[in-house]
């Protein structure tokens, strides 16, 4: 009871700061990051392995830079995401512009999967895309039933926007195609080793879903990547051409093609990429675990 109403306490003076203007919010939230990096050492000895196993021929100090950024980053998208939940469409238009409308155009109409890595604006480009058509997406729940309720409102303010459980199959996410719907997709989480290859990201054998590949063989689906950059004065929500001939590709070539798209991205912004999270977790049978 305490800590759900922590929660609410919590989300109340989040939402207040995100009325704040823009460059404020920015400042806090980047502040509060670079403290968070100082005390949540769990975290950042996670990241710091991320870095170093997909990195070997970078220097501490260059790992330690990106790892310092990336908190940095990630903090401050988390308190601007009380912006793109509770704000009006004008303010989130002005915020997060979009790039490559024509490649999702293209296949308006017909099943759909859009690509969404875990990069840290990853909310910000979904809510600013769903202005702009219907969707679905899967995530997972949060812990707390506070934040998760605020997430699932903020993403679903605008048109036929539906969340769908992962722990639920793939059902929902086949059912909600066949309804028009394109599926936003976040397909690098380690997950376990079931429905999943090991494939390099970075040199690293890792576990990797092949739930795009399967989704898209089924359905006919067309793969759109879109990739949220996050700038000084907001983000770039950015739309890739879709990938010709992946409904015919393996799976295991599938997730490779996915991983190699992904670390392109990377290196575009390395201290944006979700390195907080347990991405090298599932091992290979015999392979002693990174944590």
């Amino acid at each position: 009871m305490k800590r759900e109403l922590g929660m609410h306490l919590g989300v109340g003076l989040l939402r207040a700061i995100g009325t704040l203007p823009y460059g404020v919010v920015r400042r806090v939230g980047t502040a509060v990051g670079e403290l968070v990096y100082w005390l949540a050492a769990p975290r950042r000895r996670v990241t710091q392995i991320n870095l170093a196993r997909c990195f070997p021929q970078w220097s501490s100090r260059q790992r330690n830079a990106v790892a310092r950024g990336h908190f940095r980053a990630f903090i401050r998208s988390f308190f601007e995401r009380f912006i793109f939940w509770y704000a009006g469409p004008e303010r989130i238009r002005r915020l997060c512009r979009i790039e490559g409308m024509e490649h999702f155009e293209a296949h308006r109409g017909q099943p759909l999967i859009l690509l969404a890595p875990h990069f840290v604006g990853l909310d910000a480009g979904g809510i600013r895309f769903s202005l702009e058509s219907d969707c679905a997406a899967i995530y997972g729940r949060q812990k707390s039933k506070v934040l998760s309720d605020a997430m699932t409102r903020g993403r679903t303010r605008f048109g036929d926007a539906r969340m769908l459980l992962r722990n639920e199959g793939l059902r929902p996410a086949i059912r909600a195609m066949r309804d028009g719907l394109p599926l936003m997709l976040l397909p690098d989480m380690d997950l376990g080793a079931r429905d999943a290859v090991f494939v390099p990201f970075f040199g690293v054998p890792t576990a990797t879903v092949t739930s795009i590949s399967r989704l898209a063989q089924i359905t006919g689906a067309a793969v759109v990547p879109l990739v949220t950059h996050m700038t000084d004065g907001g983000y770039v929500l950015r739309i890739y051409p879709a990938w010709e001939g992946f409904a015919s590709e393996e799976p295991e070539a599938a997730a490779r093609r996915m991983n190699e798209f992904i670390e392109q991205r990377v290196l575009e912004m390395p201290e944006q990429y979700l390195w907080s999270h347990k991405r090298f977790k599932t091992r290979p049978p015999g392979e002693p675990g990174f944590y």
